[in-house]
């Protein structure tokens, strides 16, 4: 494996109050040197939360997604906050988004979303042995929960409305999970 590069330089060069465009002036070990821009989150990354209402199914979200201009079906997810584990995170958007929460939390692991231009990571969570507990979070609107089976992800994933790879993926990775945890 080569060496990792330089960074020679860093910038910020716009600013919002999630993320900041980030100029990198990176020199290669065999002397190239680049100029990259990066969408660098701040923060302490990210949940996506696959919760089980029982072994074969998950509860997903319908909510509004600014970027698409549509409701789209997801799992629930967000921004961890400082000092929180990703557990305590995927518990808090759990109660604040499906009004539960649970006994029994694994870290299945984390993900980038395009590592080429972007630093934010995305811890995936299972959630087993939900109970009912709400809490009160930044949703403009009410969420509709809808169950869906762990067996059909393959409808779930060619429909127009559930687009978001990161839902997609850990929902893959924990029915896998599982089924190597538990094998027929």
């Amino acid at each position: 494996m080569p060496d990792k590069p330089r960074i020679n330089q860093r910038q910020a060069i716009a600013r919002t109050r999630l993320f900041q465009v980030e100029a990198l002036d990176i020199t290669f070990a065999n002397g190239t040197r680049v100029n990259y821009e990066r969408l660098v989150t701040s923060g302490h990354g990210a949940v996506i939360v696959v919760p089980l209402r029982d072994p074969r199914t998950a509860l997903l979200i319908r909510e509004y997604a600014a970027g698409t201009e549509r409701y789209e079906l997801a799992l629930p997810k967000g921004r961890m906050e400082a000092g929180e584990t990703p557990e305590q995170a995927a518990n808090r958007e759990m109660m604040e988004e499906i009004g539960h929460a649970a006994r029994r939390l694994t870290c299945l692991t984390d993900v980038s979303l395009a590592p080429g231009y972007m630093s934010h990571r995305t811890h995936m969570v299972l959630a087993e042995d939900l109970y009912p507990q709400r809490a009160t979070g930044d949703e403009p609107e009410p969420i509709e929960v809808v169950p869906w089976p762990l067996d059909r992800l393959l409808e779930l994933a060619l429909r127009d409305d559930c687009t978001e790879a990161r839902s997609i993926a850990a929902l893959y990775m924990a029915r896998d999970y599982l089924q190597q945890r538990n094998p027929a």
